[in-house]
């Protein structure tokens, strides 16, 4: 591609150089002839410091912050704003050409996002969806690396949708990412604004922060689904202007959308969904009283995208569920479930939700993960002593940091707690004890590890898939 194309509606001060991109990066490691490296300042590197290299590698142009004084570069106010501007451009700029949809909160952003393409497949489209388990295509299955991709991959993604036939992308956007500008310049038709618990405080240090990073999607949106029952959700409509505001609760008569008559049990839920002029009768088979503010949050989500309610009830009630969200890996004499519970707050409504229908005992088991808050791991065990009749401690992704002082921070509240529990640090071993000591009518939940099929562990990923685990245990034991 040539540079004025590549740069268009990108401001800069200097001279193009000649020639044609065939790249566009912030990681000089990839700079090759024919690249455009763009510098930009991150947590622990600047990408200045990198720019000489990126040329020497064959890099036709460097995009910097401020002047190097070196041959081929152009300066830009903001790296990361070029950044994304450039990528949209790179690819023809595809987003334009897609309905987008983006979910943001701390917890439940993959279901949502599963369901709302559901929705709109139930209405006759195509749809492509971008998260934390996959990327899928229409009905083509892509890795993913990161919930909300670089500006780069996101682009390509998007390419790749509209080539396909999709008229809708419907995404998770991490905090992370909102903070990264990796989303800079695309406009959302939707976004929806779930929740805000403690998470992530090892990279935005603050909850402040935190909260401004989902903010600030709130710029991108023609509309606004918001979760009235949420403290933040309050928060965020009291201090963002602009899009269409629509309102969702469970709790609520205020909001917009609302579920009324809720009936829980061990297979799902049911409620009517009261809206603009109309009630839908839901059956949604995933297990929880949150349950019912995602099934809400995406049909709030689709009746602003115009798709008729009783079509989102009708998807929603057929709905596949969603891979280790709450998901139900055996039910027979006891019950086995798998969630990607791994905040306090998101273990306290899996295990609120599991409590009141397990007729036995409730068996969980959990880890807390590595180089990540720390502040959460009390929490979390606060949360696990609070409902679990037996608890098991384990490992998640302990990455570089030791297992074992991991184990230390979270002990404590368990055994103060009085509950019983045992700590077992490799995880495999905790599973398959926890799977040993289970009795008719108990339920065992697997919580942390959800769609994950590995561990993280010194610099390793080894290959650990819970769902593995626990058909091998079960083919083993004849009740496969």
């Amino acid at each position: 591609m040539d540079l004025k194309t590549l740069f268009r509606d990108v401001a800069y001060t200097g001279e193009l150089p000649k020639g044609e991109a065939s790249l566009v990066t912030q990681d000089s490691r990839r700079a090759c002839p024919g690249a455009v490296f763009v510098c930009a300042k991150g947590l622990t590197s600047d990408g200045h410091d990198y720019a000489r290299a990126a040329l020497e590698a064959g890099a036709i142009c460097v995009v910097t912050e401020h002047p190097l004084g070196l041959a081929g570069e152009v300066c830009v106010e903001n790296g990361r704003k070029a950044y994304a501007q450039m990528c949209q451009n790179y690819f023809g700029r595809p987003a334009g050409r897609l309905r987008l949809i983006a979910v943001t909160g701390t917890n439940g952003k993959t279901t949502v996002t599963t369901l709302i393409k559901q929705i709109i497949e139930q209405a006759g489209h195509k749809a492509g969806l971008i998260g934390t388990i996959h990327t899928e295509i229409d009905t083509m299955d892509v890795p993913a690396k990161f919930t909300t991709p670089e500006p780069w991959d996101l682009n390509a993604l998007f390419s790749r949708m509209v080539r396909a036939g999709c008229t809708f992308a419907v995404m998770e956007a991490s905090s992370q990412a909102l903070d990264q500008l990796r989303l800079w310049g695309l406009r959302f038709e939707v976004g929806v604004f779930m929740n805000l618990t403690q998470d992530h405080l090892d990279y935005h240090k603050t909850f402040e922060n935190y909260f401004a990073a989902k903010k600030s999607l709130f710029r991108q949106v023609d509309n606004m689904v918001v979760n009235l029952d949420d403290a933040y959700g309050r928060r965020l409509l009291e201090e963002v202007s602009g899009p269409q505001r629509v309102t969702y609760s469970a709790q609520n008569d205020a909001a917009d959308y609302t579920a009324r008559g809720i009936r829980l049990s061990a297979s799902g839920v049911q409620f009517e969904l009261v809206g603009r002029g109309f009630i839908q009768r839901i059956r949604f088979p995933m297990p929880g009283g949150y349950s019912v503010e995602n099934a809400l949050a995406a049909a709030a989500a689709a009746v602003a995208l115009g798709i008729p309610a009783k079509t989102a009830a009708e998807a929603l009630t057929s709905s596949r569920g969603v891979r280790g969200r709450c998901e139900v890996l055996y039910h027979g004499a006891f019950t086995i479930l798998c969630d990607y519970a791994h905040t306090g707050d998101a273990i306290e409504k899996v295990l609120s939700g599991i409590a009141p229908f397990a007729e036995g005992r409730l068996v969980v088991l959990y880890g807390c993960a590595g180089e990540r808050d720390a502040q959460k791991r009390p929490l979390m065990s606060a949360a696990v002593a609070k409902y679990a009749d037996f608890a098991v401690l384990t490992s998640d992704n302990p990455r570089r940091e030791d297992p074992y002082a991991i184990l230390r921070d979270a002990e404590p509240v368990l055994a103060e707690s009085g509950k019983p529990y045992l700590v077992e640090v490799e995880r495999r071993t905790a599973v398959l004890k926890a799977l040993e000591m289970l009795q008719p009518g108990d339920v065992l939940a697997l919580c942390g590890k959800g769609h994950e099929d590995y561990q993280a562990i010194d610099g390793v990923t080894l290959y650990l898939d819970e769902h593995r685990i626990v058909h091998d245990w079960l083919a083993q034991k004849g009740l496969a």
